[in-house]
């Protein structure tokens, strides 16, 4: 989703600006109005020598962040002031953006501003998510429990990302191993082999041509050799134009819609959004923020655009009365099971503990679909690998053996 620049005037006249995301700016002034504000002014963010959203440069890492609301929860249990609190943190953190952003969210508290609405003038470390429980631990008085909740949600996140990226490690190595040793056939090995071949038809009228095969080797060894450039230029186009698709709404929709509907792939992009859908939901209503609220925010940070629409479209049943069970089972992308799990919920008024029951099987699920993944994607790898391989000796022996039999032909005849 595209980014925002705002103005607003909080309950006590005074101008606050920041950074949002939203889907446009009619989502972002409501947004601002639920929240006590009275929107000045919106304006899309525009950055410098780029049409479209570029990655942040010394952004706040997930580990670092964990560490800072654990370590604020237990100094504020100690019942150590804010302020004193957020001195210390600044003091110790070892991230330059986060000490300078906790420097003036303590600032911001000193000269009078709540916690949340400090933390809400950066958005690119707290996100809606992160903003939205720190207020509502300020308004039920348990900042403490909010601070806790906070620190284990971003490290059972970390911990699922920590265990895609490891289980993606080791099919990652063996596609470069793999590419490398093609490129070194390729480059190194195919133009000595070339040149043999053709020195051994000049000096033997056995033949003259190269065969097709062993032609479109050479051709593609001459191209790597000679115009690599085009390729890394394609390469880097291709990159650049997928970040631009998917820095627009459309193509963002698109993208999430292909990723879900990929054999392998989708059914991990699946449970992985469920998996943080539940285990969002369940931190947001586990520290009272109101139910539809909540939904909102949930489906801004599930990570497929796909399933936070379908979130929405069931908020927006929800807050005509309908139960929450309901408009999510009506929705293809809610399995039975989650359906009855938050039927049962509702029912027993425990929707939190029965949210955090699916994100924990589902989070079970992404690491079996991940080892699966990964262990499907070695032996295709390795049947490629050998695959590439077979067909350059094949055309580089073929010929050469072609010549040699045609030789000794030509010389059992004399």
């Amino acid at each position: 989703m595209p980014n925002y620049e705002y103005a607003a005037r909080d309950t006590s006249g005074q101008i606050i600006r920041g950074r949002a995301e939203a889907e446009n700016e009619k989502v972002l002034a409501q947004r601002l109005a639920r929240e006590g504000y009275k929107v000045v002014s919106i304006r899309r963010e525009k950055i410098a020598g780029a049409g479209f959203a570029l990655p942040f440069i010394g952004g706040v890492k997930v580990a670092d962040l964990a560490i800072f609301s654990r370590q604020f929860s237990t100094m504020i249990d100690a019942g150590v002031t804010l302020v004193k609190a957020l001195s210390v943190l600044e003091e110790q953190t070892g991230s330059g953006t986060l000490k300078k952003v906790i420097n003036q969210v303590r600032r911001d508290v000193e000269g009078g501003e709540s916690l949340s609405r400090a933390m809400a003038k950066h958005p690119r470390v707290f996100n809606d998510l992160y903003v939205g429980l720190i207020r509502a631990g300020e308004v039920g008085g348990a900042l403490e429990e909010v601070l806790q909740r906070i620190s284990k949600f971003l490290e059972d996140d970390l911990a699922l990302r920590r265990k895609v990226k490891g289980a993606l490690t080791y099919p990652v190595i063996v596609i470069g191993f793999a590419l490398v040793i093609i490129i070194g056939l390729v480059t190194f090995i195919v133009p000595k082999f070339i040149s043999m071949i053709q020195e051994i038809t000049q000096k033997s009228e056995a033949s003259q041509e190269l065969p097709p095969l062993t032609q479109a080797l050479m051709n593609f060894s001459q191209f790597l050799i000679h115009k690599w450039y085009w390729i890394v230029a394609i390469l880097v186009g291709l990159f650049l134009a997928i970040r631009f698709i998917r820095s627009t709404r459309w193509g963002k929709r698109a993208w999430d819609f292909m990723m879900l509907k990929l054999p392998v792939v989708g059914k991990l992009a699946h449970r992985l959004a469920i998996a943080r859908f539940a285990r969002t939901l369940a931190t947001l209503l586990g520290s009272g923020v109101p139910i539809l609220q909540a939904m909102e925010t949930t489906a801004g940070t599930v990570g497929n655009s796909i399933i936070g629409d379908a979130i929405m479209e069931a908020r927006a049943r929800i807050r005509e009365g309908d139960p929450i069970a309901g408009p999510m089972q009506k929705s293809k992308y809610f399995p039975p099971m989650v359906v009855h799990m938050v039927s049962v919920g509702e029912e027993s008024g425990a929707l939190d503990d029965m949210l955090l029951k699916v994100a924990e099987f589902y989070e079970q699920e992404v690491d079996t679909a991940i080892q699966s993944l990964s262990d499907a994607i070695q032996p295709v790898v390795l049947i490629l690998l050998g695959g590439a391989v077979l067909v350059i000796l094949i055309a580089l022996w073929g010929p050469i053996i072609t010549v040699l039999q045609k030789i000794g032909e030509q010389g059992g005849g004399g």
